[in-house]
């Protein structure tokens, strides 16, 4: 396939354009500094571009099979960095006649019935507190995105680890995942890259966890 991927100097980013190119995809990545991704190939294209700025990246979607968003911020304070980025993503998406969205949410959003007390105490008091603004912009980019039209994927995963892939984890698809407590960011790059051509889980939101 042809892909463009969107935050490919983050943990994820990179994994998902590492792997996308072992599985034999051409990737398109869209970063503000091409110099931070330490990844290079014959079929990597490197566009300097901001998903904040749409005529910076516009071109980087036409012709292309499918779009990854692997959208991140490391700051705490307020972002439109995933509704208004995605939103951007979405509409030269559809302005280009691409379909296929894979995007990154967050299991932090809602809290499973199914979550022990103190457990559910530390997200609400700590996690969700601590992470805030960012959960509030994932809320608007996922309202966005489901009433977007296209033929979208949201994943949201637990906490994040840089441990090694093992393409063993467990999914759920329009429901909590029980007991999700964590994933590599390497599994994390390999299930999206996997649904890109499942369309079982086009337009609905995945949850992922060991």
């Amino acid at each position: 396939m042809k892909l463009t991927v969107f935050g490919a100097t983050g943990g994820t980013g990179r994994q998902v354009v590492v792997q996308a190119l072992e599985a034999g995809h051409e990737v398109t990545v869209v970063v503000r500094r091409p110099e931070a991704l330490d990844v290079s190939h014959e079929r990597l294209k490197v566009i300097r571009g901001d998903v904040l700025d749409p005529r910076s990246f516009e071109q980087s979607i036409r012709g292309k099979d499918a779009v990854v968003s692997a959208l991140g911020v490391t700051q705490r304070r307020p972002t439109t960095l995933y509704s208004e980025g995605t939103g951007n993503i979405m509409h030269a998406m559809q302005s280009s006649g691409v379909r296929r969205l894979i995007c990154l949410s967050s299991a932090g959003l809602d809290i499973p019935e199914d979550t022990p007390f103190m457990q559910r105490v530390v997200i609400r008091q700590v996690i969700q507190r601590l992470y805030k603004y960012a959960y509030e912009d994932m809320a608007r980019m996922e309202a966005k995105v489901r009433a977007s039209g296209l033929d979208w994927t949201v994943i949201r995963p637990p906490r994040l680890t840089n441990g090694p892939r093992t393409g063993t984890y467990r999914t759920t698809v329009n429901q909590t995942l029980p007991g999700a407590q964590g994933i590599a960011r390497a599994d994390l790059a390999d299930c999206m890259i996997n649904r890109l051509v499942d369309n079982e889980t086009f337009r609905t939101t995945m949850e992922i966890s060991y």
